[in-house]
C-alpha cells in the first residue's frame, strides 16, 4: 500500500496532468475524442489519413487526417471484452454478443426469421472429475460421510460444513496431492478437439438413429452452434452451447420433418459419452484418455409458447453477460500471459489455480508437449480456445455487427459502391495519462448512468431487457 507521501505525489501528478490537459487550446476536441470512445479505459492511438474518392469522376468526397488532431493522433476503442480491463468496451462487446447469439435463435442480422421454428437445444457439457473438491450445494453439507475416511496422504475426505457460494474454499481440492493437475491441464489443452469430436459424433449418431449413412445425412441436415466456455469454481472449463438443426444449406433451408428437437436431444448424451481422445505420449507422464464429464444437460429452446423450455433471449443475454467477465471473476487464472516462473508466484490467485498454472509451465517444458503451447496459455490454465466460438452458418459475425454500427454512427453513404477509399494508418501508442484516465472514467460513468435512465424510461422501470 502506498504511504502518505507517495499518495500525495500521485495526487499531485494527476492534478498537474489535469491542468495541462485543460490548458491545451485543443482540449475540446480531445474531450470529444474521449467521449466518442465511450470513455475507453485503454484506447489505441493511431496516426494517419483516410481519403474517399468517386471512382468515376475522381472527385475527393471525404478526407480526414490526424495532423489537425490533438497530439496528431486519433483515439479508438481498445475493444477488450473484459469488464475488469475496460468496462465501456466490454459493454459494447456484450451487446454485440447478445445480437450475434440472438440472431441465430430468432432471426435478424441477415439470418431468416424461419430459424425460430428450427429444432434447438441449449447444451451444457462439463469436464470430468480430477479429484474431490469442496462444494456449495444449497443448504446441503459439502462432503458428508458416516465414517471418517482419509486419503493415502492422510488428509480427510470428509467435510461436514455447509459452504456459502462465496466461500473461498469452494472449488478447492480436499487433498491437493491427490488432485490430478496434469489431467486437468491436458483436458483444457484438448477442449477444442473434444468439442470437434462431439459435433462429429452428433452426425454419426443421428445417421445411426435414422438408418442413414453419415454422407447421406449430411446431404439433408446441418448442425450450427454458438458456444461459450465457462470456468467452474474448481477452475475447470465447461461448455454452454446453442445447437440448431437446419437443412443442408444452412439457415435458409429447413430440415426434414423427421429431424426434430426430441431426436436431437436423444443423441446428445450418446454422442458425448462416445468421445475419447488420447494425449501425445510422454515418458514423463505417459498418455491420457480424455473424455467429457458425466454431468450433461440438454434443454429445448423456445422463441414463444412452450413454457417448459428455455427462452431464446434469456440464453442470449446469459451468454452476453458471461463473455465480459474477467479472469478474477471466473476462476480462470489471469487476464494476461505470464512470461516467467516467478510471475506465477506473484499472481493474485488461489493456491489451486497457482498449482494449475505451475503445472502448465512444467508440462510446457516437455518437448513432446510443445505443440500444446502450455506455457503461453498458463494464464488460462492451459485452455487455448476463445471464450465464444460459433459455426460459420449459425448467424452473423462480430465484424459485420461492428461495420453496421460504424456505418450507422457515420450517418452517410459516402462509402457506396462507386467510391474507393485510400487509408494509411500506424500505431503510435495506447492508454491514458493519469489525468486523462480520470476524465475518461468520469465520461464512462456518465454514459452508463444515462443509458440506465433511458432504459428505465423505455421499460417503465421493469429492468433490463437486453445487455
Amino acid at each position: 500500500m502506498l504511504d502518505r507521501a507517495a499518495r500525495l505525489r500521485r495526487l499531485s501528478e494527476v492534478d498537474q496532468d489535469l491542468i495541462r490537459l485543460a490548458g491545451d487550446p485543443r482540449f475540446g476536441r480531445w474531450l470529444e475524442q474521449v467521449t466518442t470512445t465511450g470513455g475507453c479505459a485503454h484506447p489505441i492511438h493511431l496516426s494517419g489519413s483516410t481519403t474517399v474518392r468517386d471512382t468515376v469522376t475522381g472527385e475527393v468526397l471525404h478526407h480526414y487526417d490526424t495532423a489537425a488532431e490533438p497530439g496528431e493522433r486519433l483515439m479508438v476503442r481498445c475493444r477488450n471484452r473484459r469488464a475488469t480491463v475496460c468496462p465501456p468496451c466490454s459493454r459494447l462487446h456484450a451487446g454485440d454478443t447478445f445480437h450475434l447469439v440472438r440472431a441465430g435463435l430468432v432471426g435478424g442480422k441477415n439470418v431468416p426469421d424461419a430459424v425460430r421454428e428450427r429444432p434447438k437445444l441449449f447444451l451444457t457439457l462439463t469436464a470430468p472429475s480430477f479429484g474431490p473438491v469442496h462444494r456449495a450445494d444449497g443448504m446441503e453439507r459439502c462432503r458428508p460421510r458416516s465414517v471418517a475416511i482419509t486419503c493415502e496422504h492422510g488428509r480427510s475426505l470428509r467435510c461436514p460444513a455447509v459452504h456459502a457460494p462465496t466461500d473461498p474454499l469452494v472449488g478447492q481440492p480436499l487433498c491437493s496431492d491427490c488432485y490430478d493437475y496434469v489431467g486437468h491441464v491436458l483436458w483444457h489443452a484438448h477442449a477444442g478437439r473434444l468439442w470437434k469430436a462431439f459435433t462429429d459424433n452428433l452426425y454419426n449418431h443421428l445417421a445411426a438413429r435414422t438408418g442413414r449413412t453419415r454422407t447421406g445425412l449430411r446431404r439433408m441436415v446441418r448442425l450450427s452452434y454458438a458456444k461459450v466456455a465457462e470456468y467452474q469454481r474448481r477452475a475447470a472449463v465447461h461448455v454452454h452451447a446453442v445447437v440448431r438443426l437446419d437443412g443442408a444449406r444452412g439457415a435458409d433451408d429447413p430440415p426434414p420433418a423427421w429431424a426434430g428437437t426430441a431426436m436431437l436431444a436423444g443423441v446428445v448424451r450418446t454422442a458425448a459419452t462416445a468421445v475419447c481422445l488420447n494425449t501425445p505420449y510422454s515418458a514423463a507422464i505417459g498418455d491420457r484418455a480424455l473424455s467429457w464429464g458425466t454431468q450433461l444437460d440438454a434443454r429445448p429452446l423456445r422463441s414463444f409458447g412452450d413454457h417448459d423450455a428455455l427462452a431464446d433471449e434469456a440464453v442470449a443475454a446469459y451468454v452476453a453477460k458471461y463473455v465480459t467477465k474477467g479472469a478474477a471473476d471466473t476462476f480462470a487464472g489471469l487476464d494476461h500471459p505470464v512470461t516467467a516462473w516467478e510471475d506465477i508466484a506473484r499472481a493474485p490467485v488461489s493456491a489451486h489455480v497457482r498449482t494449475l498454472m505451475r503445472t502448465c509451465w512444467r508440462l510446457g517444458g516437455l518437448p513432446e508437449l510443445e505443440p500444446l503451447r502450455l506455457r503461453a496459455w498458463a494464464h488460462t490454465l492451459g485452455y487455448r480456445g476463445h471464450i465464444l466460438t460459433k459455426s460459420r452458418a449459425y448467424s452473423t459475425t462480430y465484424t459485420a455487427l461492428r461495420a453496421e454500427r460504424s456505418q450507422h454512427a457515420k450517418g452517410d453513404d459516402s462509402d457506396g459502391p462507386d467510391t474507393t477509399t485510400d487509408a494509411t494508418w500506424r500505431y503510435v501508442g495506447s492508454g491514458h495519462t493519469p489525468g486523462a484516465a480520470l476524465i475518461a472514467a468520469g465520461i464512462a460513468e456518465d454514459q452508463a448512468r444515462n443509458r440506465e435512465i433511458a432504459r428505465q424510461e423505455l421499460t417503465g422501470g421493469r429492468g433490463k431487457e437486453e445487455p
